[in-house]
């Protein structure tokens, strides 16, 4: 009987985590006399940006939370885009803000990101959350890697004293992931474009982390057996959207894999409500006491 890895089903994880954040959302609420709010900032109208902030809005709804879209052209000069999230940071009923990356070109991306409350950060993007992280003692941290370890500890899948490989070093996904793992004490090695011998290195992973957006990168000879795969590309290719793994010949190795889509991805809006239902609860805290 051959062997096929067991399949991660981040969708149906998801869908039960948005269900418990629902749960506290409400009870919470009722305590607090109001209904936490999330606004995100979009600007201009690049298609994938406006699907990701629609299927954030639905989820927010979905879990009780109240979503606002900041919608600016284009051409919005920095100095408004700058007042206009100092004002989310003043709103009372904005618990959570979220720019939409990518940015146009003539906007300084960092300094919008800079301009948003650290205790409003729910993407935990400014420097202010990201040093936090490092030293680990988190406040808010990036969707995706928290859904990733999420994943993993509700799979009951071991991290301390595992060899994981994170393939690709963003600051969105890679390097917060690489650190959440750290911190978990699991020995972490992150590969990039100028390693030498990727699959030299993969093939090392008991937990293999792909995140660089190359459809297929990995194939089966390249991964470990026994590893448990998490794939955090997505990739359009000839109509169908496809990870950094090629699935057919991993799954006949790993032992676990997230597949694509349905892995990474539905768990990365399930984390966004997750934290802001944390910055909802700490004002739930402050007006109690």
């Amino acid at each position: 009987m051959s062997h096929v890895a067991r399949i991660l089903d981040g969708k149906a994880l998801a869908a039960r985590l948005r269900a418990e954040v629902a749960v506290r959302v409400a009870a919470l609420g009722r305590a607090a006399g109001r209904t936490p709010g999330l606004a995100v900032v979009l600007v201009g109208e690049d298609p994938a940006s406006a699907i990701y902030v629609r299927n954030k809005t639905r989820a927010c709804e979905e879990a009780g939370i109240a979503s606002r879209r900041l919608a600016l052209p284009t051409d919005v000069p920095q100095a408004d885009l700058l007042a206009a999230v100092r004002a989310l940071n003043a709103d009372p009923a904005v618990d959570g803000i979220l720019v939409q990356l990518p940015l146009p070109s003539h906007l300084d991306e960092r300094a919008v990101l800079e301009a948003v409350d650290p205790a409003k950060d729910v993407d935990g993007f400014t420097f202010a959350n990201i040093g936090r992280l490092v030293e680990n003692r988190p406040r808010f941290v990036p969707s995706t890697p928290l859904g990733i370890l999420e994943l993993l500890d509700r799979e009951r899948i071991e991290i301390a004293g595992r060899h994981a490989v994170v393939v690709g070093r963003s600051e969105i996904v890679g390097k917060p992931t690489a650190l959440l793992l750290l911190h978990r004490d699991a020995t972490v090695t992150i590969c990039h474009s100028r390693t030498t011998d990727l699959p030299a290195v993969t093939r090392q992973a008991d937990i293999l982390v792909m995140a660089v957006g190359k459809p297929q990168l990995v194939t089966g000879p390249m991964v470990k057996p026994g590893a448990t795969v998490i794939d955090v590309g997505i990739t359009r290719v000839g109509g169908r959207l496809v990870g950094d793994v090629e699935f057919a010949s991993v799954s006949r190795v790993a032992s676990a894999l997230t597949p694509v889509p349905g892995g990474v991805g539905p768990m990365t809006v399930a984390m966004l409500l997750k934290n802001t239902l944390q910055a909802f609860e700490r004002f739930a805290g402050r007006s109690a006491g």
